[in-house]
């Protein structure tokens, strides 16, 4: 995804559908689990984040306008948003 267009087709040999719907209900349904530890005010940014970045890859499947980097960097902001959540959450040694 971070390279190209991502097609939101599955890859698996079985018969099993999988395209942007699955693909992002499978990302929020993620966020859902980890919004006690991140906060409500930070899940609502990702959840917002994730509306856009499916808009961007919904309107550039090709890779052909700038719509497709603009989901990819949304992805990067995402995770650093994600870590530095972890990084406030993480334990203090006792040394």
């Amino acid at each position: 995804m971070m390279l190209s267009a991502p097609k939101f087709k599955s890859r698996l040999p079985w018969d099993f559908e999988e395209d942007i719907d699955t693909n992002f209900h499978q990302l929020n349904e993620g966020l859902k689990v980890v919004r006690r530890q991140i906060g409500d005010e930070t899940y609502a940014r990702l959840v917002e984040m994730s509306d856009r970045m499916r808009a961007h890859f919904e309107a550039d499947p090709d890779d052909k306008t700038e719509d497709g980097i603009k989901g990819r960097e949304l992805i990067d902001e995402m995770t650093e948003i994600l870590r530095a959540s972890r990084r406030r959450k993480a334990p203090r040694g006792n040394g």
